[in-house]
This record gives structure tokens, C-alpha cells and sequence, in this order.
């Protein structure tokens, strides 16, 4: 599975207002975040699921997105422990 990070990112209204504020991301540290996942599944036929750590505590963090020709767009996250 190959998926290119470099193309463009583009946020739900939902995820943008939820949890991108609350974890205080913008595009590039979700770049950073999805390219440094630890376990990226494949759920659909284009759908996916990105699971990362963030912190010193190692809060797990999902999101969960769907690759088209040229952009990633990005559904929604869920934070774990």
C-alpha cells in the first residue's frame, strides 16, 4: 500500500472544527501526523484508518480518510488512550 502524503489535504468542516482545533493541528502537522502513523489500514475500497501516538503521555489518535486522484480527504478522528 502506497499512499503520497505530498498531495493536497483537505479537511472536513467537521473534523477541521472538532478535532483539529482541539489537537491543535493545521494541514502540515496533519501531513506529519499521517505520514508518521504507526498502523495505517485499509477499510474500504478507498477509505482508510491512521492510527498515531502524540505527546509524552502517547494519547493514540485516529483518523480516518479517503484518497482520491489528487487530494486526501480527511473524514474524521477519534482519540483514544
Amino acid at each position: 500500500m502506497t499512499i503520497d502524503f505530498d498531495i493536497e489535504i483537505k479537511p472536513s468542516k467537521h473534523f477541521r472544527n472538532t478535532w483539529m482545533r482541539k489537537w491543535d493541528y493545521d494541514t502540515n502537522e496533519l501531513r506529519m501526523a499521517l505520514k508518521e502513523a504507526y498502523k495505517i489500514e485499509k477499510v474500504g475500497k478507498i477509505k482508510y484508518e491512521a492510527y498515531t501516538r502524540h505527546g509524552a503521555q502517547g494519547k493514540s489518535r485516529k483518523i480516518i480518510f479517503v484518497v482520491y486522484l489528487t487530494e486526501i480527504f480527511i473524514i474524521t478522528g477519534a482519540e483514544g488512550t
